[in-house]
């Protein structure tokens, strides 16, 4: 049934939906406490309380959305998006150097992966979704031309190695939390959050370069930028402390459109087997 309701919104105007988000955005806010709790106290810990009635528009629009970048035609999605600064990204390709595009929950992120494989081949990490009647919407979706999928296991690892070390790029989800042992406690916004570190294995595995990727949502449904920003932290320490230089990265990415990151993100939560951070992982 949601299947044929994407399909159905896909077919209305971007600035229709992105109002109907808003409009959503606002009832499930009003509707569930751990929702509101949750998306006001990460604002509030972020330092962007003052974002708070955005936020809650945005979040609404980033769930509905979804209905026109996964089935709308891909020529009319296309329309929508302008991107800026790929010649950071070209530059690389034509050195025949491998990229690890880390894209947070900022914006339409499903864009910037469209995006880029309207350009290059691209492979992204895929965890499949928790409701079994969206995965053949979700993968359809995602496993467009030059648009490759790697599962989120041992086996996905090793294709995105693969790919890396063939100088070709790859796409991944830096704040998604990870499961127990694939991760490290690093500090997010002063708070400890468990971190990937497979960004940074990958990386110096392939010897490829870091670039980060958001695709901000422009007003009253204007369609989206998707910009290219290189990433200037250091990789040369600990798990620990490259985990906290990529966190640092996604704040100050967060930085330039905070009302458009997914706040409502159970960003803190602890995975089952994972030991309580130490004093050390917030400081």
């Amino acid at each position: 049934m949601l299947v044929l309701l994407f399909r159905f919104l896909s077919v209305f105007p971007l600035p229709m939906l992105h109002a109907l988000g808003a409009a959503l955005g606002w009832l499930v806010y009003l509707s569930s406490p751990s929702y509101r709790r949750r998306l006001a106290a990460n604002l509030e810990l972020a330092g962007y309380g003052r974002y708070r009635r955005q936020a809650i528009a945005e979040a609404g629009k980033a769930i509905i959305e979804l209905a026109f970048v996964w089935c709308a035609n891909p020529a009319r999605v296309a329309r929508h998006a302008s991107v800026e600064n790929w010649d950071l990204v070209q530059a690389r390709l034509d050195a025949g150097k491998g990229i690890v595009f880390l894209t947070p929950h900022l914006g339409c992120f499903e864009m910037t992966a469209q995006q880029i494989a309207l350009r290059t081949a691209l492979t992204v990490m895929y965890r499949p979704p928790r409701k079994s009647a969206l995965k053949p919407l979700v993968e359809g979706a995602r496993a467009r031309h030059n648009l490759h999928l790697a599962p989120a296991n041992l086996a996905g690892v090793r294709i995105l190695a693969k790919t890396l070390k063939g100088g070709q790029p790859i796409g991944l989800l830096p704040d998604q939390v990870p499961q127990e042992g694939e991760g490290v406690w690093a500090a997010f916004f002063g708070r400890a959050a468990y971190t990937m570190t497979l960004p940074a294995k990958l990386a110096q595995l392939g010897k490829a370069d870091i670039l980060l990727v958001y695709a901000e949502r422009r007003p009253r449904g204007q369609g989206y930028v998707v910009r290219f920003v290189p990433f200037e932290g250091d990789l040369s320490g600990t798990p620990a402390e490259q985990a906290e230089a990529i966190n640092r990265a996604m704040e100050q990415l967060i930085a330039r459109c905070p009302a458009q990151y997914f706040w409502s993100y159970n960003r803190y939560k602890r995975p089952p087997g994972v030991p309580l951070p130490s004093s050390e992982a917030v400081a």
